[in-house]
């Protein structure tokens, strides 16, 4: 916690100023637009611009067309110096990438290279690929990581606002995550 709060909230109490104003200034996202804190809570109804909202239904269509989209999960997963540290089992859409801790408003540079550089290898380069997003449902974490994808320069993009959630109520089967290796 900054120093300066502490002195903040002190300062408040003096004055009988409410502090659960100084906790309402933390911004719920950054000047560029992705969201920082509060990443389970309800998201829009719209896809980010730059990308499509598509269903349970339209995510099964596209998997089943001759050129089916890329599927990329941004799950978190907890990462420990050099490694990721499964806490308990992930489910995934079959045939998905799970590409975890792409999807925060503010990324470190490993994991935007990590983005930048998985997006680039399983597209083989075509950033007219067709990718599909998605984590959980009321999960921030997937419109971040389409919203980045598409400052990446990919133009087919696809967000599955309610994610693996949803696909599971479906009864629509699922695959053991294995998440891609960071290098």
């Amino acid at each position: 916690m900054p120093r300066a709060l502490p002195v903040l909230v002190c300062l408040l109490m003096a004055l009988h100023l409410p502090t659960a104003s100084v906790a309402a200034t933390t911004p719920l996202f950054s000047p560029d637009g992705y969201r920082i804190t509060l990443y389970r809570s309800p998201t829009p109804t719209e896809a980010p611009a730059g990308a499509r909202l598509v269903d349970t239904a339209q995510v099964r269509r596209l998997m089943a067309q001759q050129a089916s989209p890329l599927l990329i999960d941004v799950y978190r997963l907890p990462w420990l110096q050099d490694r990721f540290i499964a806490t308990e089992p992930h489910a995934n859409l079959p045939g998905s990438h799970w590409l975890p801790n792409t999807g925060d408003g503010v990324l470190e540079s490993r994991w935007a290279s990590y983005l930048s550089d998985q997006l680039q290898h399983l597209s083989g380069g075509d950033p007219g690929r067709g990718l599909v997003f998605y984590c959980r449902s009321d999960c921030w974490l997937s419109w971040n990581a389409v919203k980045r994808a598409a400052a990446l320069g990919y133009t087919s993009l696809y967000w599955y606002r309610d994610g693996l959630d949803a696909w599971e109520a479906a009864g629509l089967p699922v695959q053991d995550a294995t998440p891609v290796p960071l290098p």
